[in-house]
């Protein structure tokens, strides 16, 4: 049976009865304990006000740094290159945490290979390698393993590029890494890691232009002993 208005209102009234004494009860828990709700409600604000802040001040800090990183790398692209590394490792310190630190870093390890300091490169790029972000990971375990070659440590040299490898979105850098990996391994006198390496190019990779080159180090290391992968069909 359907109830009537009057019906429903006796039924909603208990229930308002009882919102209503909360709101009774916790404004006279209010009134009794105002310097909890001032400093709670200040607290709130001061809250907001540092998140506000630190909001503002990252993007001012991101800004700056993205500015003086064009600077830095203007010095590195006219081959000035005792410059640009100063530059590029003041912006990593005073910048840490910003896009543009990564990309100093990353840059500052090239730089300082090209000025024939691969151990300089190594204690750069060790720690950021692996913190990387996303758009940088490759690029800097590619650097590290170059550095790890120039100082005569093949093994370090293979690892840094199989990460690097890994990490590549790349299909033509994925391969051009894997290639490196396969170089260094060789040197290392680790056959079965530059083996897998090069395999693993013809199987998945075999529409990158360092197919041809994995194919001949394969016959070259395997001297006809491992059966070489069937490369991936291509997409019609």
């Amino acid at each position: 049976m359907t109830k009537t208005l009057a019906e429903t209102a006796q039924v909603a009234a208990p229930a308002r009865q009882a919102g209503d004494d909360a709101i009774h009860r916790l404004l006279e828990w209010a009134r009794g304990h105002r310097n909890v709700v001032t400093y709670g409600a200040t607290g709130l604000v001061v809250a907001a006000a540092l998140v506000g802040w630190n909001l503002f001040a990252s993007r001012r800090s991101e800004a700056a740094a993205g500015e003086e990183l064009q600077q830095a790398r203007a010095a590195f692209e006219q081959h000035n290159l005792p410059l640009a590394a100063s530059e590029f490792a003041r912006i990593r310190e005073n910048y840490s945490g910003t896009r543009a630190a990564e990309e100093a870093t990353l840059l500052l390890g090239q730089a300082r290979l090209l000025q024939g300091q691969p151990q300089q490169a190594i204690d750069v790029l060790t720690g950021f390698a692996g913190s990387a972000g996303d758009a940088y990971r490759a690029q800097a375990y590619g650097l590290l393993g170059a550095a790890y070659e120039n100082v005569a440590r093949p093994a370090d040299a293979g690892a840094a590029y199989q990460r690097a490898a890994d990490a590549a979105d790349l299909p033509s850098f994925e391969a051009q890494f894997l290639s490196d990996a396969g170089r260094a391994w060789v040197a290392a006198g680790d056959t079965a890691k530059a083996v897998a390496a090069y395999q693993r190019i013809v199987r998945d990779l075999s529409e990158t232009g360092a197919v041809n080159e994995a194919t001949v180090r394969l016959g070259e290391l395997t001297k006809g002993a491992v059966t070489l992968p069937e490369p991936a069909a291509k997409k019609p």
